[in-house]
């Protein structure tokens, strides 16, 4: 199987007051330590909602439209699947694939972290053309996706405070 591993970077970043994907930690920007932690699960990975791929069906849907858009830029790349995960989450478990096979599944403490089948494309369209519940739970329970149990606690960084906590943390 290729996977795509696709960092979701396209928000507003409106409650930590600037673009959080450039935000420093440890002397690297957040977006940098997500793509190191994605990198070992995957074959390509790539940026959602900047310059690498876009939010489908446009931008400002919320993290559905980041999924969406990896999962159209996976088919069209021949990916089988894509692996997701926000901007703001700097480290992943070791077995995360393994955790999340077989596709589609995702993390009960993040569910944007995901394990998204191309198979899946057709139901998260319809979704976001409809319009209604363009929650990412809403979308697992359409496609049966599996919420997988985890003790991992990925890290929440909604503003530069819980970023401050963060780097104290790893100090």
């Amino acid at each position: 199987m290729k996977t795509l591993g696709a960092v979701l970077a396209g928000g507003r970043s409106s409650r930590f007051g600037s673009d959080k994907a450039l935000a420093m930690l440890g002397g690297r920007t957040l977006l940098d330590h997500v793509l190191a932690a994605l990198r070992p699960h995957c074959d390509t990975v790539v940026i959602v909602g900047r310059d690498d791929v876009a939010d489908w069906p446009r931008p400002d849907m919320g993290p559905l439209a980041g999924i969406a858009g990896a999962l159209v830029y996976a088919a069209d790349n021949g990916f089988d699947r894509a692996l997701t995960a926000p901007v703001d989450c700097v480290r992943l478990p070791d077995d995360l694939c393994v955790r999340l096979e077989p596709a589609p599944a995702f993390l009960d403490t993040q569910p944007v972290i995901g394990l998204w089948p191309i198979a899946a494309l057709h139901e998260l369209r319809a979704m976001l053309e409809d319009g209604g519940d363009l929650a990412v739970k809403a979308f697992a329970r359409r496609i049966g996706a599996r919420a997988v149990e985890s003790d991992f606690v990925p890290p929440n960084i909604n503003s530069v405070a819980d970023l401050d906590r963060l780097a104290g943390d790893a100090g």
